[in-house]
């Protein structure tokens, strides 16, 4: 059996060198298990469904608008990916485009949940993993998983409250 890969979010150097980076703690982050993620057991009720919510869709094409207009969709886009996830956490009560999160929750990285926002391009962090859809729409085959390291030049962090 091969042993996860690392998790624990790490903000490294300035924010012309920062970056998402992944590294295991027990206890306190999810894993990857056939595209899917696994939450840990301590993870809040909130956590859990915003996981089991992105594993329902991390197999969805990407379709540039795709979440916005329902929460419910045949594919999704970034922002969808992100409000979905929220929803499912009972922290969103309706789609939001990627800039806007650059304002949504709290300041800052979350305990179990942190938002990267930007204009043009928004994806999460939950319990440890990333779920976004790539690095922009040419490469984006939908939402998924990811334990791949990616820049966070010109993000925006910010948290639901209290996760």
């Amino acid at each position: 059996m091969l042993l996860p890969l690392c998790v624990l979010l790490c903000q490294c150097g300035s924010s012309a060198g920062s970056r998402w980076e992944y590294k295991y703690a027990p206890g306190k982050t999810a894993v990857i298990v056939g595209g899917r993620a696994v939450p840990p057991a301590n993870a809040p009720p909130e956590v859990m469904r915003a996981i089991s919510a992105g594993n329902r869709i991390c197999t969805k094409p990407y379709r540039r608008g795709g979440g916005h207009a329902h929460f419910e969709d045949w594919a999704y886009d970034c922002s969808g990916t992100t409000s979905y996830v929220l929803h499912a956490a009972g922290r969103l009560s309706k789609p939001t485009v990627s800039g806007a999160f650059r304002s949504y929750g709290s300041s800052g990285h979350g305990k179990w949940i942190t938002v990267y926002a930007r204009k043009g391009h928004v994806f999460l962090e939950v319990a440890g993993l990333r779920l976004d859809t790539g690095y922009s729409d040419a490469d984006s085959d939908g939402p998924r998983w990811s334990s791949r390291s990616r820049p966070t030049k010109g993000y925006t962090m910010r948290h639901p409250s209290g996760l």
